[in-house]
């Protein structure tokens, strides 16, 4: 089973929408590790992963502005 990701928001959308990573790392465009690692807080998204995630999974708001929701 994978592991929930780190920010609430993209656990209440995953849950929401009902994709599991590998459809998300489909519409994406990105491997489903990374996806998972990004989610987790493993690895920091650029800002067009981010910003792609959060379209995916149709979150609108803007994220918190603290280290978990940082960008490299």
């Amino acid at each position: 089973m994978a592991p929930d990701p780190q920010c609430a928001a993209l656990n209440a959308a995953m849950n929401r929408t009902g994709m599991s990573y590998k459809q998300i790392a489909t519409k994406v465009g990105k491997p489903e590790q990374h996806v998972i690692d990004v989610c987790t807080g493993t690895v920091k998204p650029t800002a067009a992963e981010f910003n792609a995630l959060a379209t995916v999974l149709g979150i609108t708001d803007a994220p918190p502005h603290d280290s978990a929701h940082a960008t490299v």
